[in-house]
């Protein structure tokens, strides 16, 4: 673990163009050494698609070993459509850590950068910077592996316990206070379906009973539908929003699309100990090796690494890290960088090499 300023970091590639980004996200770090008292130790472990095929297993207890004693965990992307699980289910370790290391608030940010398409109108004027946390350990997802198929019917459980939207919720009031902090509403809004689901009200609830703790926050409460609706419109009226886990899959990637697509957008899966920080975008193999991969959202998720290190073993040092990458893209793609989702010439190396030069 962590000694003072020095940082050991799992680091899974993964499948399709994961490492095609994780290696862009790895020397923008190593760039940060150069510029701050930090440094890290990075070590590879394998996980994903290529490694079931080989193994028959998505990775390996060394892996998970690694991930428990590193300080937080890197992952890239996992998973490929054409490799799957006797049950047709997709490979995916980046969900099965979420349950191995109670890593309960799935951190989805979506800040439209300056030069970045918006597909709102007038976004590019009012901004957008918000926040979707979604509960990543239970909700619809509690079933996976556990869904019951006969020839006539399929049913999925649905679990939302107390503890863990307890958990949810003071994590969630606890980053409106940081945002208010730093300038933002630090506003958070509960978005269920609490009108038509005894598991939605029951999650309601317990927002409201945390919310009576935190009155400094200010709070809503929106239907899920209503909430999609209203974002499409106009999304510079949302700071925090909380979810249960089926919701936050669906809405984060909505948001995602707001502010230039899945590849500009970072995520982490945060427990009370463990981390694991990676873009929102999939594998992609339809791109793999063609150099075109961004890995924005990548480096991106980086820098949320640097923050909630520093968060969590109070080095100041490395909160600055991460806001001077998150400046650093943001004066590159000011400047005109042009990725190739948007049309653009710009690929995996020029994005790179642009936000190296800008740190």
């Amino acid at each position: 673990m962590s000694a003072n300023n020095a940082f050991h970091i799992a680091v899974l590639a993964g499948d399709g163009i994961g490492p095609e980004v994780m290696a862009p996200a790895i020397e923008v770090l190593r760039k940060i050494e150069t510029k701050s008292g930090l440094s890290f130790r990075f070590t590879e472990g394998p996980a994903g698609a290529n490694h079931y095929l080989a193994t028959g297993k998505s990775m390996p207890d060394t892996t998970i070993k690694l991930c428990e004693e590193a300080d937080a965990i890197l992952l890239g992307a996992c998973g490929l459509p054409s490799v799957r699980y006797p049950d047709n289910t997709e490979i995916a370790p980046q969900i099965e850590l979420r349950f191995i290391f109670d890593l309960y608030a799935g951190v989805r940010p979506a800040r439209l950068i300056p030069g970045v398409p918006s597909p709102i109108v007038g976004a590019d004027q009012r901004g957008i910077d918000l926040v979707v946390i979604r509960e990543s350990t239970e909700g619809l997802f509690a079933s996976m592996g556990k869904g019951v198929v006969t020839h006539e019917e399929a049913r999925e459980t649905m679990v939302i316990t107390r503890k863990t939207s307890e958990r949810l919720f003071e994590f969630s009031f606890r980053l409106a206070e940081r945002r208010k902090a730093r300038g933002k509403p630090g506003a958070l809004a509960c978005v269920d379906k609490a009108n038509v689901f005894k598991a939605f009200a029951f999650f309601r609830g317990i927002f409201d009973e945390i919310a009576k703790r935190h009155p400094e926050v200010k709070t809503d409460r929106l239907y899920v539908d209503a909430c999609s609706a209203m974002l499409v419109k106009r999304p510079w009226d949302f700071d925090v929003m909380v979810m249960e886990n089926m919701f936050g899959d669906i809405v984060s990637d909505i948001t995602a699309s707001l502010i230039g697509g899945l590849g500009m957008a970072p995520s982490a899966d945060i427990g009370d100990k463990y981390a694991v920080f990676q873009p929102c975008h999939g594998t992609a193999p339809d791109i793999m090796g063609q150099g075109k991969a961004n890995p924005t959202g990548m480096i991106l998720s980086a820098a949320m690494m640097l923050d909630w290190l520093a968060d969590k073993h109070g080095v100041e040092g490395a909160a600055e890290a991460g806001e001077q990458i998150e400046r650093a893209v943001d004066k590159v793609y000011a400047a005109g960088l042009k990725p190739m989702e948007f049309g653009g010439s710009n690929g995996t190396a020029d994005i790179t090499k642009a936000v190296l030069a800008a740190l």
